[in-house]
């Protein structure tokens, strides 16, 4: 490629020239090619070592004039043909020019100019994230690209020196690390080492220090591990490989690609070897650390941060802390912990501005606000930039809110999915409801409460303490979001937040109050969306609906019910990822008790998408990610515990339920809610201090504990009977059976003496530290969860299959790859459309036509050379049963299990129908309808393992259509229909229709294909030549007899037009000119179920280019007529005919294909599909090896 001109002083040093002008020079590097000795050895170890680009790109031009001893560097080469294209254009385009100058000053900056131009003209077409990256790092880019054989789409994120540790011998090199792979490469005295992991096969990531492996990380996957060490910065590498892992883990649950950040901006001038790809990832991290410190919004992105000081009028003094700017948040975080935190909504701001400096306060700003809180920062560094940048985000902020219950405008839209309902142009812009749509607009705890707190006597006045403590509260620290939270604000919330104000705090804590002012109206879109929808959520909704904290009296009549139910529905509608998930309706009913409706939505919204990430989706990720984390923490904090409950069984069995419904199911509910006040202000973090509490208090009695179900029955005792004894609620009966041992009464355990003892005994546990252990938990359970739904699609298509469960495995991996591999290099198909979560395992990933052709040629049986990817195109449409080119595991394994394990009979059969449409041309395929219903209705061993796709014969509302029908039938009309589905249908050879002359020159074509690189390739000839003849000639005598057998359909009269497009016809219906659509429409039109079709001659590209490869002289038979092309194209084909009369059977094909024994040996062949996986699986790194390899190997490849 071209390069910007660079000076060489030592042009000879480590080079030789092999050619040279007056102007230029091409040089090799030394050692590269064939042998290049001691030399090569040391030469290639150099470039290695000092990463320089001359290992993969060993050959440049140099421009030098006569008198000159300096040598400008114009342009480098991977290979011998890339270089000599750029010699031969600088031989042809400048030397002549160059002669006409006289100054050689002028010649180089002639070239150099020039040299430049081109470059720029190549980077116009480039993408703007690769104009911001700087030239070494494009350079270590291509490099990485040249020695592992990555495509352009794979984008490397940093590149970094380091040991991979090789047995016991460390092997110096690089580690590149691409969005997608884990690359290393060394050379070091003629060993290579080449390795390329995915991120989606990593299993564990670790980083540790021991004698053998001083400072190193660990990658593990299933099957081997790498060990890495002496890293410049180990810390820096770690933290971007924690974050592309988790980028694929992300990829494996959600099945979405990566896609970089557009709205990043520029750095002013390109950072040296840092991408623009590391920049954006950096600031995610950033974003996401912002985003949970002060409980955000997950489209919230950070500007910047900046030291300062923030008076605090409650204590009277400056606090030094960090100031943070978003795009509609001004956030302060005190650098010790928890002495102040303060969180000021752009959209509260009515005032900024600078006050004057001073020695005691210098750069001092001021933030007032409309509900009169002023605050003020000091010490600022840039404060005119930092006041600039907020002034420029309070223009973009909308005037007028939501705000205290008023009507104001224009709210920004929502940053939700795009399966977010918009709001509504028709409606006013601020109505909450309309007025016919029934909400609570309060607790359901206040409008159920049946006792007056005067009645309670010391707790009702226990309560009003409680509430007096929290006025004053606000009274000195502010209220609502602009709050400043302390160490008493947690000491109030660890004392019990008052009924009358939990609503209020829980929506402050959680963030779930900004969410909701910024969008008004948007539940009740959502409510009015979703009434009436019927959908599977729906449905597990109401199953639910009643199970929902029964013991209370607000869920005992139709208000609560219908509340729990709208709330339900709209988060469904507003999130179909999550839809429902079972536990969503013990929380929202709780969060009902005490909040209404829109606010319990959006405490919900909160919950299930930044509090609880992942716990409330199918197959509860998150929830078993914190119970792995839970493990850990158990193994540090309680050693003999942990090992006594690892023998029992009992962590996993115990923790889902607790982190899932944050003890509400475990608990009394007066207790629980306790915890819940707790678990909004800290995080997660607190339901991990009272779970290892609660392990604590009974360590004794589970140690003793002889199995699981003695341990169960302890910790559930022990949970059943931790109460509220400051409760003004009246008791709510408790559903969980009082666990006793004999006749002892079991003692009482006081809530806030548990929830204090959690954090004097686990209160060191960080925020920070759980997000690590959560990212290591991650890559364990959903690398687990992809091995067991790996053994489920096996298990179900196991009977259907003639693979063993070790093949089946395999070649599950390999399609599942190329599906992700789409994921990752782009398709015909996005990934969302191609992967449907609701669909069952086996069917959610599928691949199109361009990925199956692929694995088609690396795994098929019948190689055909040139030929295979129209033979792929063909078996793709024939297992495409429902039409919408996207085949899934079982119709891949369907297919390849007839080439491999099928009877010579059966792979015939496959043969044949690959000739006929469907799988001949795909516009024949959608309207034929003779052949379409023949292959729909077919019952062929490879056919039976798609029934899902036959069961309706039928796609999109058809379907639906039948099911509402199908509801009214009882059960033993669906076990009839079990039964006959799973009845094998016999299909003998004479129900496949016959194949005309066109079909039957492509079958042809394609066996004179697979025979081409057989060992037996010439009797193969042979056979073949005979077997063609002989069905010529059977075809010929078939004619004769058709022809009287009576009169023919009027239709077939016009069958001479049925030709190829470019072949000229007479008919008056048709013309030569006639589109190859309408020929083919009026082909398929014709076809009748008791004849042959006349001709099928829309057939896909290469068949068309390509009239057939069968000639007389390939057949070796006299017999052919000279009126019938067999091979032509262009000016032969025009005016020749295809002959409509003449078919063969498929018994006519087999009988005599009999006849032949090299034939019949080629197809009654066992092949082993392990020697193909294997092959499949090292394609790539043979393809990595080649890049440097031998120079004659390189020259096979480019040429």
């Amino acid at each position: 490629m071209w390069i910007t001109p660079e000076e060489v002083l030592l042009a000879n040093a480590l080079w030789v020239s092999e050619r040279a002008n007056p102007f230029f020079t091409l040089q090799r590097r030394k050692g590269h090619g064939r042998g290049g000795g001691i030399t090569g050895l040391l030469v290639g170890t150099l470039d290695v070592v000092l990463d320089s680009s001359a290992r993969v790109a060993p050959y440049r031009i140099l421009h030098q004039t006569q008198d000159s001893q300096i040598y400008w560097s114009i342009a480098c080469g991977s290979c011998r043909k890339e270089i000599t294209e750029h010699w031969e254009w600088l031989e042809a385009n400048l030397l002549q020019t160059l002669s006409i100058f006289e100054n050689e000053e002028d010649i180089t900056t002639f070239v150099k100019g020039k040299i430049q131009g081109i470059i720029a003209e190549e980077n116009k077409s480039k993408e703007s994230t690769e104009e911001e990256d700087s030239g070494k790092f494009r350079e270590a880019e291509l490099k990485m690209r040249k020695l592992f054989g990555m495509p352009d789409e794979e984008k490397l994120v940093n590149y970094y020196s380091c040991s991979y540790w090789k047995g016991r011998v460390p092997r110096q090199g690089w580690v590149y690390l691409s969005v997608n792979h884990l690359c290393f490469y060394s050379f070091l005295l003629g060993k290579e080492v080449t390795l390329v992991v995915q991120w989606t096969d990593v299993t564990q990531l670790e980083k540790n220090a021991t004698l053998l492996f001083p400072e190193s990380i660990r990658v593990t996957t299933r099957d081997t591990e790498h060990f890495f060490s002496m890293f410049l910065n180990i810390n820096e590498t770690f933290k971007l490989m924690e974050q592309l892992a988790n980028i694929a883990m992300r990829q494996l649950l959600d099945n979405e690609s990566f896609s970089a950040d557009r709205t990043l901006p520029k750095p002013c001038k390109p950072h040296k070897n840092v991408s623009a790809l590391k920049r954006d990832l950096d600031a995610r991290a950033k974003n996401e650390r912002y985003r949970a410190t002060f409980r955000l919004t997950q489209d919230e992105k950070l500007d910047g941060h900046t030291d300062c000081t923030l008076w605090t009028p409650f204590s009277k003094m400056h606090v030094v802390g960090q100031m943070f700017v978003s795009n509609n948040y001004i956030c302060f975080a005190s650098k010790e912990e928890d002495l102040c935190q303060l969180i000021i909504p752009l959209r509260e701001v009515s005032i900024v501005e600078k006050a004057d400096s001073s020695s005691v306060l210098p750069s001092p700003l001021s933030i007032s606000t409309k509900n009169k809180m002023t605050f003020l920062f000091a010490n600022l560094k840039d404060r005119d930039f930092l006041v600039q940048r907020i002034s420029d985000f309070l223009q973009r902020t909308p005037d007028k809110l939501w705000h205290d219950g008023k009507e104001q405008s224009d709210p920004p839209s929502p940053g939700f999915p795009s399966t977010s309902p918009p709001f509504s142009k028709e409606s006013p812009p601020g109505w909450y409801y309309s007025s016919n749509l029934p909400t609570a607009s309060q607790g359901l705890l206040s409008i159920f409460k049946r006792d007056a707190p005067e009645d309670l006597g010391p707790k009702a006045t226990k309560e009003k303490m409680k509430e007096e403590s929290w006025n004053i509260h606000f009274f000195e620290f502010g209220r609502g979001v602009c709050m400043y939270r302390t160490s008493k604000t947690r000491e109030l919330v660890l004392k019990g937040i008052p009924e009358s104000l939990r609503g209020e705090l829980w929506m402050l804590f959680s963030g779930a109050q900004n969410e909701m002012a910024t969008h008004p109206g948007y539940y009740a879109e959502l409510v009015e969306q979703s009434m009436g929808r019927c959908t599977l959520a729906t449905e597990e909704i109401e199953r639910d609906l009643h199970r929902s904290m029964p013991e209370h009296h607000a869920f005992q009549n139709e208000i609560g019910i219908a509340a729990l139910r709208r709330v339900l529905t709209a988060y469904a509608c507003r999130n179909p990822n999550i839809g429902y998930c079972q536990a969503m309706n013990i929380v929202t009913s709780v969060l009902l008790l005490y909040c209404n409706e829109e606010q319990a939505f959006w405490l919900l919204v909160a919950l299930c998408e930044r509090m609880l990430p992942d716990y409330y989706n199918t197959r509860v990720v998150g929830a078993l990610v914190d119970q792995g984390v839970f493990e850990e923490l158990t193994r540090e904090c309680l050693p003999l515990l942990y090992e006594r409950m690892q023998e029992l069984g009992v962590i996993s069995t115990i923790s889902l339920s607790w982190f899932l419904t944050l003890f509400l199911s475990v608990m009394p509910f007066e207790s629980a809610v306790l915890v819940v006040d707790c678990f909004f202000y800290e995080g997660i973090k607190l339901i991990f201090q009272v779970s290892l509490a609660v392990l604590h208090a009974n360590m004794e009695q589970l140690l003793a504990c002889s199995d699981e179900g003695e341990a169960m029955t302890v910790l559930g005792r022990y949970l059943d009977n931790v109460v509220n004894k400051q409760t003004v609620s009246p008791p709510i009966p408790h559903l969980h059976a009082l666990l006793t041992i004999g006749d002892e009464p079991p003692p009482e355990i006081d809530v806030f003496e548990l929830i204090k003892a959690s954090y004097e005994k686990f209160g060191s546990l960080r925020a920070d530290v759980i997000e690590q252990m959560r990212f290591k938990q991650r890559l364990k359970v959903i690398q687990s969860l992809e091995d067991t739904a790996k053994r489920s699609v096996v298990r179900a298509i196991m009977t259907e299959s003639a693979f063993s469960i070790e093949e089946l495995e395999e070649l599950f991996v390999l399609f599942k790859a190329k599906h992700i591999m789409s994921c990752y290099w782009g398709a015909s198909t996005s990934a969302a459309e191609r992967h449907d979560p609701s669909l069952p395992y086996l069917e959610q990933y599928r691949i199109d036509v361009g990925q199956f052709g692929q694995l088609f040629a690396a795994l098929t049986p019948w190689g055909c050379g040139v030929h295979t990817p129209t033979i792929a195109t063909r078996v793709f449409r024939l297992l495409d049963q429902n039409k919408d080119s996207l085949i899934n595991f079982k119709e891949f394994v369907t297919g390849l299990s007839g080439m491999y394990h099928g009877d010579m009979t059966e792979k015939l059969k496959i043969l044949f129908k690959l000739h006929l449409p469907p799988a001949l041309c795909p516009e024949e395929a959608e309207s034929a309808l003779e052949a379409t219903q023949f292959f729909t209705d077919d019952a062929s061993p490879q056919a039976d393992c798609i029934k899902g796709a036959e069961a309706g014969d039928g796609t999109g509302n058809g379907n639906t259509e039948n099911k509402k029908e199908e509801k009214t039938q009882d059960y033993k009309y669906y076990l009839r229909m079990w039964a006959k589905e799973k009845e094998p249908k016999k299909e003998t050879i004479k129900d496949l229709p016959k194949m005309n002359q066109e079909q039957f020159i492509e079958f042809c074509k394609t066996l004179y294909n697979m025979f081409s690189e057989d060992p037996c390739e010439q009797q193969l000839y042979h056979s073949i030549a005979t077997v063609a003849s002989l069905l010529l000639h059977i075809g010929e005598v078939g004619k004769k007899f058709s022809n009287h057998n009576g009169k023919k359909p009027e239709n077939n009269l016009t069958s001479p037009s049925l030709e190829v497009p470019n072949l000229e016809t007479e008919d008056e219906s048709g013309s030569g000119n006639a589109s190859g659509a309408q020929v083919s429409k009026a082909g398929e039109e014709l076809m009748v179920p008791q004849l042959p079709s006349s001709d099928e001659e829309v057939k896909d590209d290469t068949s068309v280019s390509s009239y057939s490869v069968v000639s007389a002289g390939s057949l070796q038979c006299e017999d052919i007529a000279d009126d019938t092309v067999l091979i032509g194209c262009g000016n032969q084909r025009r005016g020749s005919t295809l002959d409509a009369d003449w078919s063969i059977t498929f018994e006519q094909i087999l009988a005599s294909i009999l006849t032949e024994p090299p034939l019949v040996d080629f197809f009654e062949k066992k092949v082993d599909i392990q020697v193909k996986m294997a092959a499949c699986k090292a394609q790539r790194t043979v393809e990595r090896q080649v890049s440097s390899s031998s120079e004659y190997e390189l020259s096979l490849l480019s040429g």
